[in-house]
């Protein structure tokens, strides 16, 4: 049976998996991966728009790695629609990058649940192999790290270098031309980032795990002293 203090610690390790779990699942989930501004460029060209005219043909996007949405001004009011980047609209993109992400992301979820069970395997029981205790753990959450920052820098080059977020803009956009105006990381994007802090700080935990508390020493009870002149009373 392992010490309070390992239970404690593994315990505090635990949470921590089930946090990077449930970071990485929203941020799979949500569509505030990125978010920008639009400019309807056909519409303002048409119209032969100044600059303070501008604004009336500026509308926004924000999109995930599965589905998101705009609100475009064309002169015809705002028009919202809903993006869905399958089954369709992946092909338009660079397709393989964009799985890459999807496929990083779920690999981390998985060694996550790993270390998780590992986090609980070494709070109930003294493991006797070093791949389940403390070495196990660090390589667990290790890969699991890695593979969310290859995550992570995979949407980056996407966005940065391929142009993702103005090919999601103009998509089945026949008869208007949409510029991005600027785009941005939003929340989903640093929920991912906050997963592979969060599997650092698990290591951190599991290193403080091996730290040995002193022991509070139990004085034992002063035996009594008997002396011969007591004897020969």
């Amino acid at each position: 049976m392992p010490s309070l203090w390992k239970r404690i610690t593994f315990s505090v390790a635990s949470v921590l998996c089930v946090g990077s779990v449930v970071l990485l699942v929203v941020a799979l989930s949500t569509e505030r991966w990125v978010t920008g501004r639009i400019l309807c460029k056909t519409g303002a060209e048409i119209v032969n728009a100044s600059h303070p005219e501008l604004d009336q043909f500026i509308g926004d996007i924000y999109y995930g790695l599965f589905q998101g949405g705009k609100t475009k001004k064309c002169g015809l009011g705002k028009r919202r629609s809903k993006i869905y980047i399958f089954p369709k609209l992946v092909r338009t993109l660079n397709g393989g990058l964009h799985m890459m992400v999807i496929l990083f992301l779920l690999v981390s979820v998985g060694f996550a649940l790993v270390s998780l069970s590992f986090c609980i395997y070494n709070a109930r029981k003294v493991p006797y192999q070093s791949i389940k205790g403390h070495k196990g753990l660090y390589l667990w959450n290790f890969i699991a790290a890695l593979f969310g920052a290859l995550a992570m820098l995979c949407f980056l080059a996407a966005v940065r270098h391929h142009s993702l977020t103005e090919r999601v803009a103009n998509y089945r956009e026949n008869l208007f031309v949409l510029v991005v105006l600027d785009d941005s990381l939003d929340m989903s994007f640093w929920l991912g980032v906050a997963s592979i802090a969060t599997h650092f700080a698990v290591c951190g935990v599991v290193a403080m795990s091996r730290i040995k508390l002193p022991k509070p020493e139990i004085k034992k009870p002063e035996e009594p002293t008997i002396s011969s002149l007591d004897l020969l009373y």
